[in-house]
This record gives C-alpha cells, structure tokens and sequence, in this order.
C-alpha cells in the first residue's frame, strides 16, 4: 500500500508546486486533488495547461491519484441528474489527459422525505454510476463512488448502489467512517464493499475508536496495493502533522 493525501482540508491553498514540494518533503508519493479548490485543476484548462500539469507531477516523482468531484445523482429532479452525470464525464476526459486514474464521485442521501422510496433513490443514483463508469472506461479513467452522505454511506446502502450500477469500471473508495464500526470491528461491513474497493480515505488515524490495523490488515489480505489517502484537517505546521502521520500509517500497517 503506499500513502498520499486529499487536498480536501490540508492543502486546499496550495498551488500544484507546493503539493509536490510538500509531498517531496514529508514521504506521501501520491495526491488526490479536490476540485475547486488553490491549484486551479478543473475542466476549465486548455490544452497547454493540462500538459504542463501532467509535466509538474511527472517530474516532481508524485502521483496523480484521482481528482475528488462533489458529483452525486440522487435529486429528484432528471435535468440535475444529468447535469452531474455529464460534468462528471467531462473531468473523466481532464482525468485521462493529466494520466489520472480516477475520478472520485459520491451518493448524498436519499429522497424519502419527498415520498420516493429509498430503493428507488438507490437505483437511481447506481444507474447513473453506471453510465459515467462506461463512458470513462472508454478513457482509461475509474470511478470511484465515496462512501458518503448522512444516509447513502451505510454499507449495505453502498452495496445496493454497485449493484445497481453493475458496471466493471466502477469502483468504491472505502472513506473509513466511524459509523461503520460494529463491536470493534469493520470485517463485516468491509466484506460488502471488498470486491469493489479501488480507493481508500483514511482520517483521524491517531482515533484508536476506529481499527485502523484491521483495516490495513484486510486491505493487505486482499491484495491491495493501491493509495490510502489522509483526508485531514488543515494545521499551521502542515509538514510536521504529515511527518507524524506517515509515521503512525508505517506503525499500523506493519
């Protein structure tokens, strides 16, 4: 397994040569960049700009491991639906110009309060996974739906999405939630994901409530060499906080 990290929080005001500088300095190979945020990789880039960022993390020695979307598919309403699934195809093709792998998208609840039957909601939100997986499949580029929302990031929740979207390039990014902590444990619940997981977040690690060893150690059973990102808070001494969270991640899964 090797370790990177999301520019969601820590990172989110760095331009694309600080990440890769920090990266550098602190031992984290690998990088999610998500959207919207200092370094400026959107859609938006020409050409040019898309090559020359493809250049900086390809000389810089540092992966470029997905770029994370607020894309999701559960609205009631078809022209929103739409409008995510086609934005999210547009960044599969930016994906596949800077030689990312993935783009990460992710369910955020469910329709009942408006009558419709979560079933319903899940397959909606599958099917259109479904969709944007065959269109970047055709790119080269994964998706990778987060275990996310108040509702949806209930695993047996998740799995009914993956069902659904029954698609071979769909993948689940495991996002290591609290909630999904049974008696100690996680096995049960991660065997409902295992077959599908392409990508892990990984948070708190210092936070003995959650078995990161387990975790690692399943990944690790399963075969997974693939990036556990730390999604984590900002800190005024960000190389510091990294230093000592690669340590903790050697600690865990050794």
């Amino acid at each position: 397994m090797k370790l990177g990290f999301v520019t969601y929080q820590i990172g989110k005001d760095w331009d694309v040569p600080a990440i890769i500088d920090m990266c550098g300095r602190t031992g984290f190979t690998g990088v999610e960049l998500r959207t919207t945020h200092a370094h400026g990789v959107e859609a938006s880039l020409s050409a040019d700009e898309r090559s020359e960022v493809r250049r900086l993390f390809e000389d810089g020695g540092v992966d470029l491991v997905g770029l994370g979307t607020a894309f999701e598919y559960h609205s009631a309403d078809p022209d929103e639906v739409r409008a995510n699934v086609d934005g999210t195809v547009e960044y599969a093709r930016l994906a596949a110009d800077l030689g990312c792998p993935g783009v990460k998208v992710r369910p955020n609840g469910l329709q009942t309060e408006a009558g419709i039957p979560e079933e319903a909601t899940l397959e909606q939100i599958g099917k259109a996974v479904g969709e944007c997986a065959e269109a970047a499949a055709g790119l080269g580029v994964q998706i990778r739906v987060e275990v996310h929302g108040k509702d949806t990031q209930e695993p047996r929740r998740m799995r009914a999405i993956m069902d659904h979207a029954d698609h071979p390039n769909a993948y689940i990014c495991w996002n290591s939630n609290f909630g999904e902590v049974q008696d100690g444990s996680i096995e049960a619940n991660y065997r409902l994901l295992a077959h599908k997981i392409g990508l892990v977040h990984i948070t708190e690690i210092y936070r003995a409530e959650y078995p990161w060893r387990e975790l690692f150690r399943l990944l690790q059973a399963d075969g997974y060499g693939g990036y556990t990102l730390a999604e984590i808070a900002h800190s005024p001494e960000p190389e510091r906080l990294m230093g000592y969270y690669k340590a903790l991640w050697e600690a865990y899964r050794a």
